[in-house]
């Protein structure tokens, strides 16, 4: 099995598409909207998503057209992944860029799509469309990685 442990022995830039689509732990909290501060430059999240977002699977329902779609939506494999830094602490591709492991809970390590809610980690049981609210504002969470 430790043949198979791409994302131990390869950087991100050197990932073929698949292993890099394999990566996302599917928590969908990088579809959550985000609010920056204009003067700090903070990033603030928010527990509001994308309409596209399957809430059931936070899986994203029109991916292969979703930076089309939804202009705002950021492809992370076409950029400098330096520049990432609001992904959450548990996103792999951080993880990963930061030198760190996978959790045990990532489907990679656990052989299962559900460990990543089993864990709490995806926003299943908290996320509303952006659809359903007024103002994000009104909806900005604290992480508590």
């Amino acid at each position: 099995m430790a043949h198979m442990k791409f994302w131990e022995t390869k950087k991100l830039s050197e990932m073929s598409t698949t292993e890099w689509e394999s990566l996302c732990d599917g928590c969908a909290k990088c579809c959550l909207n985000k609010l920056e501060d204009e003067d700090s430059g903070e990033i603030f999240f928010t527990s509001v998503v994308c309409d596209l977002i399957d809430l059931d699977t936070c899986r994203c329902t029109h991916y292969s057209e979703r930076t089309t779609l939804v202009p705002e939506c950021i492809d992370l494999k076409q950029h400098d992944f330096a520049e990432y830094t609001w992904l959450p602490a548990t996103c792999a591709y951080r993880l990963l860029s930061d030198g760190k492991p996978l959790p045990n809970w990532h489907p990679l390590i656990s052989g299962t799509q559900e460990s990543v809610k089993d864990a709490g980690v995806s926003i299943s049981s908290f996320a509303m469309k952006e659809s359903q609210i007024d103002d994000l504002e009104d909806h900005i969470i604290e992480w508590l990685d």
